[in-house]
């Protein structure tokens, strides 16, 4: 399921709603202050796609075992903490064969999937160490738009092993419930957020057929389905938006900011380190003194370990400052804005998942972020 329509659908959050109830009425809500002068930055993120989805198994590099733990696409923040328990799980493998090895493990990479593989593997009872060129906020997680979206182009369907399916599921649970104990921490690293879905009056003749060939994403959200809620239709003439009919669904979503200082946090205080490595090929991991590392470079394994498999999704977000009392999403007409409390995000999602793939350039574009800031303002009455 793209992350379109996974916004759209309702399917994006872990309590099971009533589905079938009458249009319902909504408080108040403030519109967005949309004003170019308040945008502070426009990012740009890499997501690291593979058509197999994400590589996650061993490999043997001289005397030392490599576990890799990259290439989820879009749902690399989603998928994370499932992610890690899979690679943990595969390092401890390498230990058993060893015991008298001590539990020590490198993780490369200081981003999401480094930082909650690094956490699992403590929690295992394994002293860690994490080894990266960078950290917050420079890694190119920092970036990510910070929404539940546990298959967003994590896959194809054509390239998939038997049994991803249920391996998928089994990763999405597990980081479910995860991300699910850090709501209600202080700074709010993981929230609910209400998340609009804006409907413009059917056009007088249906519109032309779509020819645009189907990009072949896997979509597993039916598999969570059961424990997601429905949206509901709400009363458009109550809302400020500019559109014929409103639909309301929840989702959750990370303040990335304040999510990975709490995660950088819970590493060091359990005795976690940090140290600087810039890897320039594989025969570099040979110098660590752990025996067992954790692969977690996301898109930078292409240059790394040479992976060609993979393909790069590009992501541009325009971000304004955060506003009292603004806390809610939108989406229209392949517009999505997410009021986090570390910023408002303002991402063009195209019309199809085919939107960035293949592009690898990270520079900002000016113009269309421009372009998106306009059509933001379209979303509301005047």
């Amino acid at each position: 399921m793209d992350r379109r329509t996974l916004l759209q659908s309702g399917l994006a959050v872990g309590t099971l709603a009533i589905s079938g109830q009458a249009k319902a009425a909504e408080p108040a809500l403030i519109p967005i202050r949309v004003d170019p002068a308040e945008v502070f930055r426009t990012t740009v993120c890499l997501r690291p796609f593979r058509a197999a989805g994400p590589r996650i198994e061993t490999e043997a590099l001289g005397h030392k075992t490599v576990v890799h733990n990259y290439g989820h696409g879009g749902s690399g923040w989603s998928l994370s903490w499932g992610s890690a328990a899979e690679a943990v799980r595969l390092a401890q493998e390498a230990f058993a064969k060893k015991p008298s090895s001590p539990k020590k493990i490198a993780v490369i990479g200081a981003g999401a999937l480094g930082l909650t593989a690094a956490i699992t593997a403590q929690r295992a009872g394994a002293d860690v160490t994490i080894y990266a060129r960078e950290r917050f906020p420079l890694v190119r997680s920092a970036r990510a738009t910070g929404s539940w979206t546990p298959d967003s182009r994590v896959a194809k369907t054509a390239s998939v092993a038997p049994g991803f399916g249920d391996f998928w599921e089994r990763m999405a649970r597990t980081s479910l419930a995860m991300h699910q104990s850090f709501i209600g921490v202080a700074g709010n690293p993981v929230e609910w957020m209400d998340y609009y879905i804006l409907h413009d009056a059917p056009p007088a003749s249906p519109p032309p057929m779509d020819t645009t060939p189907d990009p072949g994403f896997i979509e597993l959200g039916d598999r969570l389905s059961h424990i997601m809620p429905h949206g509901a239709d709400l009363a458009a003439d109550n809302l400020p938006f500019a559109a014929s009919s409103v639909r309301r669904n929840v989702i959750m979503t990370f303040n990335v900011t304040d999510y990975s200082h709490q995660l950088e946090s819970d590493f060091q205080l359990a005795g976690g380190r940090f140290e600087y490595a810039d890897f320039q090929s594989p025969a570099d991991l040979l110098k660590l003194k752990e025996h067992v590392l954790i692969n977690c470079t996301g898109y930078g394994a292409r240059a790394l370990w040479k992976d060609e498999t993979i393909t790069p999704v590009r992501g541009q977000i325009v971000w304004l400052t955060p506003q009292e009392g603004v806390h809610y999403g939108m989406y229209h007409q392949g517009l999505s804005v997410l009021a986090r409390r570390d910023g408002i995000v303002v991402q063009a999602l195209g019309p199809d998942d085919n939107f960035g793939f293949g592009d690898d350039n990270e520079t900002a574009d000016p113009v269309a972020a421009q372009a998106a800031v306009e059509q933001l303002k379209s979303f509301y009455r005047v």
